[in-house]
């Protein structure tokens, strides 16, 4: 119990009571101050009691709700870290102490026939891309029972723990006729507002570029950007039913009217509420992808989607600060994420400058190179040697140039294998195509650099942060088969995993296989060395390449490289993999057939699909691949049935 003394701040909202009453205070977490014992008529002291008790079961709930979310993670960090994938090196030491010649794939086990079993039946039914595309975007099935499953959670702890009555009490000063009903939609409509505030942390753990969850449970951070997306349009509803919950009560149920109503809407914590609601309104608004496209463009949109949710937060202190203990860690993640990302920047770029001969900052100076497309766009290759340490296959990097906006970056997967010199630089490979904004500007600037120099090549300074995402060649054994398929600058997410397989022993049983959609022949000098050493390392693997040109009658211009008056017109076929095969074809590849023929041909071992490449394709791929998937078969021992996809999802969100 609490003195009479307590702060005026405290009891501002004073909830039906008359405190100049009060014999004692009994405090509430996250509420307002309880007058006991109760001075109000007996109606009013029950209807009290509901909302107090409901309140604190509401607290309660919340504190069960992240008290689910923490353990889940817990769980899943401590099995990752107990139980992790097996890597190559585990089959080399394996090889060598059974003095094998070649690989020698490990028993299946009960727990691994197992484990691969349900995987592949969760696989077979949640991987395809989830139904309604225009209401969930390019997500699959399992994102959407994530999402059920969290919203079912909500709606429980929304409704239970509250009594469901009504109390129609006297007004003292007014007829009897004039009376107050008091019922539990304002207890519920509470609840509803304690999870919006309850989920606000969650929200932003799911938007942040430097994610816990990510280190936590290995999930690229891109794959938490639906959840944060529809997490936000929960927080929406939850207001919207909290506001009108409170708007019924004090405008409709409690007397006399409008001088309830009067009272209670210029109230500063009411004015905040509906500052609140605007803004997250209008949160809602901007991101729809027709606005963004059509009216603010990508970069407004972010920019004035961080500045809007934090003046949204700050909105919500001052509607209910006595729930801040959810919005203070919310805030606090998203500077710390901020802060990272400055950290990480200067990790690269800050220290000792060896071609300056000094200490500081100093960007990356990359050669570029760009092939003219006025149809599609326009294709820049970037390559510059930087001093760092390698990255993960399958992670990416924000790319600034300071040759256009510096508040502006773009993340660009690297098509270079992640390898240090005697000296400790890592070779940076990208390459773009420039359909608008900074990146087609960027092309404007390299342009006019390569007519005024009248090369084939230039230079344009980066500035790197990163690297994110997964390593995605994490758990690649030689027992693994491997079928990569892309579209277009897709190639740059798969190319690395099959530079590094060909680099290694050669396994005989292993089939390997690159399917790469383009839309010229020219296109493929964009990767040309690195299709090269695919040819030269491939054949040994037997790697099979697979080559399809979509848009062959698009009007090539006399030089397709800037400053280049070769014309590329080499036949794609006239170079091939002997032991494997290339082959060139005028149409699209049906990514079904790709998938269907290569798990068909696959003589032992559990099969990953690495994708990448426009929403359409991702899409029949994540099809295709789960229908390949058996978790019977993987039971009865047919790993070939064992089929997994890794896919570049940046922008599905």
């Amino acid at each position: 119990m609490e003195s009479l003394t307590t702060p005026n701040s405290i009891l501002r909202r004073q909830h039906i009571q008359n405190f100049s009453e009060a014999s004692q205070l009994e405090p509430h977490w996250g509420y307002a101050y309880r007058v006991v014992p109760c001075t109000n008529d007996p109606g009013s002291c029950a209807y009290l009691d509901l909302v107090y008790d409901s309140h604190d079961a509401g607290m309660l709930y919340t504190a069960i709700f992240w008290a689910t979310v923490l353990g889940i993670l817990l769980v899943w960090g401590i099995g990752r870290r107990f139980f992790p994938a097996r890597e190559p090196v585990d089959d080399l030491i394996a090889q060598l102490s059974s003095n094998e010649t070649t690989p020698q794939r490990p028993k299946q086990t009960f727990v691994s026939r197992s484990f691969g079993a349900i995987s592949s039946s969760v696989r077979h039914h949640l991987l395809p891309t989830a139904p309604l595309k225009s209401i969930f975007g390019h997500t699959t099935r399992l994102q959407l029972v994530i999402l059920a499953v969290l919203t079912a959670y909500l709606s429980i702890w929304s409704f239970v723990g509250i009594v469901y009555g009504k109390w129609v009490t006297p007004i003292k000063g007014q007829p009897a006729d004039v009376v107050n009903t008091r019922t539990s939609l304002g207890p519920w409509a509470d609840r509803v507002g304690v999870l919006a505030y309850a989920l606000t942390p969650l929200s932003v753990l799911f938007a942040a570029r430097e994610s816990i969850l990510s280190a936590v449970t290995g999930v690229p951070y891109t794959s938490f950007m639906f959840l944060h997306k529809w997490t936000g349009y929960i927080i929406l509803a939850q207001s919207i039913l909290h506001t009108l919950g409170w708007v019924l009560v004090e405008g409709w149920l409690y007397q006399p009217q409008p001088d309830v109503w009067n009272k209670w809407v210029v109230q500063e914590y009411a004015i905040w509420g509906f500052v609140a609601l605007g803004l997250l309104m209008l949160l809602w608004i901007c991101s729809f992808q027709w606005v963004i496209k059509n009216v603010t463009g990508y970069e407004f949109f972010r920019k004035a989607h961080y500045v809007m949710a934090m003046v949204y937060i700050g909105a919500l202190i001052g509607h209910w600060e006595e729930l801040q203990c959810f919005l203070v860690p919310g805030i606090v993640l998203w500077v710390v994420d901020r802060l990272a990302r400055l950290v990480r920047m200067g990790m690269l770029h800050c220290g000792y400058q060896r071609e300056q001969g000094r200490w500081g900052f100093s960007s990356a100076t990359a050669e570029a190179k760009i092939w003219k497309d006025e149809r599609f766009g326009d294709v820049v290759r970037l390559d510059f040697d930087h001093h760092q340490s390698p990255w993960s296959i399958g992670q990416h990097f924000y790319l600034c140039f300071t040759e256009g906006s510096i508040w502006q970056s773009h993340p660009f997967t690297p098509l270079s294998l992640p390898r240090g010199n005697e000296v400790g630089d890592v070779r940076h490979s990208y390459i773009f195509r420039a359909k608008g904004g900074e990146t087609k500007k960027i092309a404007r600037v390299l342009e006019e650099k390569l007519k005024e120099g009248g090369t084939t090549a230039t230079t344009t300074n980066v500035v790197l942060q990163g690297p994110y995402g997964e390593n995605i060649a994490e758990g690649l054994t030689q027992d693994v088969n491997v079928l990569c398929v892309a579209g277009g600058t897709g190639i740059t997410y798969v190319l690395p995993v099959l530079l590094r397989l060909v680099g290694e022993k050669v396994n005989p049983n292993r089939k390997m296989e690159l399917v790469w959609a383009v839309k010229r022949k020219q296109d493929l000098e964009w990767v040309e060395p690195e299709l090269e050493e695919l040819r030269r390392l491939g054949a040994a693997h037997g790697l099979q390449i697979r080559i399809f040109v979509t848009a062959e009658d698009a009007v090539v211009p006399e030089a397709n490289r800037v400053g280049d008056e070769k014309k590329a017109s080499e036949d794609v076929d006239s170079k091939s993999v002997s032991a494997g095969s290339e082959q060139s074809q005028n149409q699209r590849p049906d990514v079904n057939v790709a998938v269907n023929e290569f798990v068909g041909n696959v003589a032992q071992g559990s099969t990953k699909v690495f994708g990448s490449g426009p929403p359409g394709m991702i899409t029949e791929l994540r099809e295709a691949v789960a229908q390949r998937n058996s978790g019977s078969k993987v039971w009865k021992g047919e790993e070939r049935f064992d089929v997994r996809l890794i896919c570049d999802d940046r922008l599905e969100w």
